[in-house]
């Protein structure tokens, strides 16, 4: 494999990631491999399955996360992501890995044995449902056995995934963390959040060396999780460091 890119999570600042596969299309750069998780491995799905940059900003557009007919009734959440079932399955037809022109792996984490899941095979929208269920707000995710929430709970950015396998790997990482302000907490989902955002932070930190190029779009921090605007700002700022990262790199990428 020539090309890796990892995905981060991130819930609605992963628009960003559409606005990095814009500039990888325009510059040339075709991954032969993704690791995604969370928002990441929604991207990175809709992406090795062929949709366009153009539809996955629309598609993510429409979605309205808290629709009274997506409530999580009878479940342990406020949302139940297999609502959304349908309106992947409108863009996502053929619900299976197989169908995938670029291989993926998604992660999501087993709140029953507290192991992480690697998803590379099988039916495919459950499967990104589940890498991108953030506990507390969204209701697990029933696969097999298992009981899934986000991925991002073991490995928010699964950098170490292809890095064996891979020439030259692309990171993006839209999930920042920096001092915040009391004020800024102001109810059990911001603590939550901010608890999972500090560990996250931690564990993704350390896998930034295993990235030969590493996006990291700047002012992702004032971008909520599950706020439903500035989409197209968000998308412009991950086109834009894509395309800055990409100048720095492109003697090494024509070296691929």
């Amino acid at each position: 494999m020539k090309i890796a890119l990892t995905l981060s999570g991130g819930g609605y600042r992963g628009i960003a990631h559409i606005g990095v596969l814009k500039a990888l299309e325009e510059a040339g750069v075709t991954p032969e491999g993704i690791a995604g998780t969370s928002a990441g491995s929604v991207v990175g799905a809709l992406h090795a399955y062929g949709v366009s940059t153009g539809d996955m900003l629309d598609f993510f557009k429409s979605i309205q996360l808290l629709s009274f007919g997506n409530y999580a009734f009878g479940k342990p959440g406020w949302v139940d992501p297999e609502s959304f079932y349908d309106r992947f399955l409108e863009i996502l037809p053929e619900d299976d890995f197989s169908a995938l022109k670029i291989p993926i792996q998604v992660t999501a984490t087993n709140i029953l044995n507290g192991e992480l899941k690697v998803f590379s095979k099988g039916p495919l929208i459950r499967a990104i449902l589940a890498s991108a269920a953030f506990p507390g707000f969204f209701a697990p995710v029933e696969i097999g056995k298992g009981y899934y929430v986000d991925g991002g709970v073991l490995n928010n950015f699964p950098a170490d995934l292809l890095r064996d396998q891979a020439d030259f790997q692309i990171g993006v990482y839209v999930n920042p963390f920096e001092p915040t302000d009391k004020s800024k907490i102001k109810h059990s989902i911001s603590v939550l959040e901010r608890v999972l955002k500090i560990k996250t932070a931690s564990d993704s930190i350390k896998k930034f060396p295993l990235c030969d190029l590493l996006v990291y779009p700047k002012e992702m921090s004032r971008f909520s999780t599950f706020l439903e605007k500035d989409l197209d700002t968000i998308f412009q700022l991950g086109y834009q460091e894509a395309k800055e990262c990409l100048e720095t790199a492109s003697d090494k990428i024509q070296e691929l």
